[in-house]
């Protein structure tokens, strides 16, 4: 049987990635696939640049349509990242009669819906395990291992940049702005680094794990999100404290009367595993009704680790090319007429745990009247931490941890204590979650 032609759009970190595992591991995949993989041609904006793969038997061009429009090509892996050149050059790959691999979360999570319709009408296949979470095989192992559950949840630590931030504060007792800088000269954030530490980024592969998981639509638009660049080193270290980890975290829940999507900081339990999760690795905990808990935890990016998802997807994709198109396994897990447009839950419509962090007059009778109004709105106490004040200064940090109620009522409460004249600025609100 005649090798499988590959042509790559991007020729960087994982493009280079890419092109070492399938030579190195040439004999191993070819097993497993049935069939030669080779990657004949690649677009790339610099011809002369030093490249981190073996290039000899690649065609490099620089106009990337070159690649989407060849005949002689069988599958399309799309590695350049963004949404607007990189939708075109993918819907062209696909009315090319093309299979097409992608490594693109914004791509996925904005446009997929229409993307794997067009797909589907011209019988080619759009693989992207490497969206979500680089080298773990997440989108597999819901869409296909866990197939015979019922997903009730799933939580993810699924932005390495904003785990690396959080662990340093924690370890080292260091501030956001610092781990920052580190993290860009580092090369883990991006000299822009608002997609990864406002959740943006999460949430885009929050989108893609809640509508496989699910059986929704891609809708990216609905997620809640929420970064960290509001997080303190007191609260890490009062989250210590109290036996809990802050994690930046994108949550999926079902519940009686739809779909919470999510991506916040929050806090759980220092024994949970996810919660020993540090650097920039990345894990998700996904919660079946017949399997229960199961945890994905590895490198949520990187050259290689990020190419064994793309090789991955490349070998399905080659093991289907032959196979009856109505017979696979479907984009987003569920048959595409039998999804399901089950309502998203607004924010105000969740039901947590909190962590609040105020700053309160040093005098009788003020805790008294914070618990009041708490009690008001039928929010009761776990625990409350009262620091100590420093000599001369009249306030004092209070730290209270709720048990679970309606955001919304949480909301109408520190509505009211922030208008106590006894307390001082704006009350902080963390969620909690047990991830029992």
């Amino acid at each position: 049987m005649k090798p499988v032609k590959v042509g790559l759009l991007g020729l960087g970190t994982v493009g280079g990635g890419t092109v070492n595992v399938l030579k190195r591991n040439s004999d191993e995949i070819s097993r497993r696939a049935g069939r030669q993989i080779s990657v004949v041609k690649a677009s790339t904006r610099d011809l002369s640049r030093e490249r981190i793969c073996d290039i000899q038997g690649i065609q490099l061009v620089t106009d990337p349509f070159d690649v989407v429009s060849d005949s002689e090509i069988d599958i399309v892996v799309e590695l350049i990242g963004g949404e607007t050149l990189s939708k075109q050059l993918v819907v062209t790959a696909i009315e090319n009669g093309k299979h097409v691999v992608t490594a693109n979360k914004a791509l996925i999570a904005l446009h997929g819906n229409e993307i794997f319709e067009l797909a589907s009408s011209k019988g080619v296949m759009v693989a992207f395990e490497a969206a979500v979470a680089g080298g773990i095989p997440i989108i597999k192992a819901i869409r296909e291992g866990l197939t015979g559950n019922q997903v009730k949840w799933l939580a993810g630590i699924i932005n390495g940049t904003g785990n690396f931030i959080l662990t340093e504060m924690r370890d080292k007792g260091r501030d956001f702005a610092d781990v920052l800088a580190e993290a860009q000269s580092l090369g883990y954030a991006e000299a822009d680094p608002t997609f990864d530490v406002e959740g943006i980024d999460a949430a885009h592969k929050l989108t893609i794990l809640a509508a496989i998981a699910f059986g929704i639509p891609l809708q990216f638009d609905r997620v809640y999100t929420e970064g960290i660049t509001g997080i303190t080193q007191d609260d890490v270290g009062y989250a210590e404290e109290l036996g809990y980890r802050i994690k930046h975290l994108g949550i999926a829940r079902k519940n009686s009367v739809g779909i919470e999507l999510r991506v916040h900081p929050t806090l759980i339990p220092e024994r949970r595993l996810i919660a020993n999760v540090d650097g920039v690795k990345n894990a998700v905990l996904v919660q079946g009704d017949a399997v229960g808990p199961t945890l994905y935890y590895g490198a949520g990016a990187g050259s290689e680790p990020t190419a064994s998802a793309v090789v991955a997807d490349i070998v399905d994709v080659v093991r289907t090319m032959t196979s009856d198109p109505e017979n696979r396994v479907p984009h987003l897990a569920f048959q595409p007429d039998l999804l399901h447009d089950t309502p998203v839950c607004g924010i105000n419509d969740i039901h947590t745990a909190y962590y609040l962090r105020l700053t309160a007059e040093d005098k009788p009778g003020v805790l008294a009247d914070v618990t009041r109004i708490l009690a008001s709105h039928s929010i009761s106490i776990e625990a409350i931490i009262q620091k100590e004040s420093i000599e001369g200064d009249l306030n004092l940090p209070v730290i209270i941890l709720t048990h679970s109620v309606f955001e919304r009522e949480m909301n109408a409460a520190i509505h009211e204590i922030e208008n106590l004249s006894s307390i001082e600025g704006q009350v902080h609100r963390i969620r909690m979650e047990t991830l029992g």
